[in-house]
């Protein structure tokens, strides 16, 4: 982000400190509670936006040389990423090509061969298969190029490593549209993975998104952590395309008043949070940001990751204890929101409501519906 754009965006959140009044849409909606407990609503969701839409699987740095592997699911997808020989990054369905056994166990590690546990069929990193025991035997004029393993579209791009898990081309830049240039000025190739908690959430995938664009709730729910931190229920954000970049301005805040417009920094007096549209969102703070991963499980559980991305030269065991506390705090801070996210889908089942209410400073919540309706529509 340009220097002319954080000047804009602290003058409009000045503006709105002084005039006292949040960031505001024209009107309040509501949206259906069925949308966060159908599983016929889900499945048009995974299918539609899971599966057809570019994802971040890893950080480039979680594979850091040839031959590095790393295994996840993604969209219910088995996923094998490797590093091949030549240094570029290619998915795989994680799954052999003899009898579907899982081809690899392990979460992650560093091989040139992918032997599979049940009947060591054998594969390269960049997925053609290699060895087939007792073949001339058992598979005669079996043609192995046509036995390679099931390629998943994947591109590095801003130090991300994207995948399309159900398939079809990928085109991470235009994915993102006018969101490109901030993500790729992030430069997170120079990041890497301090911290990394995973969290099993009873709660539907879009309750957890909601629950971090709106800072409504930071008086209330967070008043026992960071709540002090920030101005009450004052923010913004704007839309590109379906991706949102949220504004959350700290109580320093107002001291820019009497400072020139030439020493005025957004990430010291705001948090920046980019919400990629469907899976990933970006916490930025001072000096690294926070990676948060959700991916739908089933219409009511979410597996959540909270990854703690540092700068790669200040990643030291000197600094530890410094990035380890930075970690806590979010996890603390974050887990109010996610136990709050599953009283929210426990009590959707109770009757007490039909519709939920989006308020017009939770305009943001609005936009995000929207996303994901008419990428279901898109789909249909």
């Amino acid at each position: 982000m340009d220097h002319a754009t954080e000047v804009d965006i602290l003058r409009e959140l000045l503006d709105l400190q002084a005039r006292g009044t949040p960031f505001l849409d024209d009107s309040w909606v509501t949206t259906d509670v069925q949308r966060y407990r159908c599983a016929e609503v889900f499945a048009r969701e995974r299918a539609g936006i899971a599966c057809a839409l570019p994802q971040i699987a890893a950080h480039s740095s979680q594979l850091p040389g040839s031959g590095a592997f790393l295994t996840l699911e993604l969209a219910g997808k088995p996923l094998l990423l490797v590093r091949d020989e030549a240094g570029a990054v290619r998915a795989f369905l994680n799954v052999c090509r003899h009898r579907g056994a899982q081809l690899v166990g392990e979460r992650s590690g560093c091989r040139r061969r992918f032997s599979c546990p049940y009947h060591a069929w054998t594969w390269d990193s960049g997925g053609s298969l290699v060895a087939v025991p007792h073949e001339k035997s058992g598979f005669p004029g079996l043609q192995r190029e046509a036995f390679g393993l099931h390629r998943v579209p994947c591109q590095e791009y801003g130090g991300w490593i994207w995948v399309v898990p159900g398939g079809g081309a990928i085109d991470v830049d235009f994915h993102l549209g006018d969101m490109a240039a901030d993500i790729l000025g992030m430069g997170a190739q120079e990041y890497e993975v301090f911290a990394c908690t995973e969290r099993d959430t009873a709660a539907n995938w879009k309750i957890l998104v909601e629950g971090g664009i709106e800072s409504y709730h930071f008086r209330v729910a967070h008043r026992q952590t960071i709540a002090g931190l920030f101005l009450d229920n004052l923010s913004s954000y704007r839309c590109f395309g379906p991706h949102i970049r949220s504004v959350l301005p700290r109580s320093s805040l107002p001291e820019l008043r009497d400072r020139p417009e030439a020493e005025w920094r957004l990430g010291r007096h705001a948090n920046v949070l980019y919400t990629l549209f469907p899976g990933s969102q970006f916490l930025l703070q001072e000096d690294h940001f926070v990676w948060i991963q959700g991916m739908p499980l089933a219409p009511d559980r979410t597996l959540l990751r909270i990854a703690t991305m540092v700068p790669k030269l200040a990643n030291t065991p000197a600094n530890a204890d410094y990035w380890r506390r930075h970690h806590h705090l979010t996890s603390v801070t974050l887990e109010e929101d996610f136990v709050l996210a599953e009283g929210i889908q426990r009590g959707l089942a109770s009757g007490a409501n039909a519709q939920l209410n989006f308020g017009r400073f939770e305009g943001a919540l609005a936009r995000f519906k929207n996303s994901v309706e008419e990428a279901l529509a898109r789909g249909a």
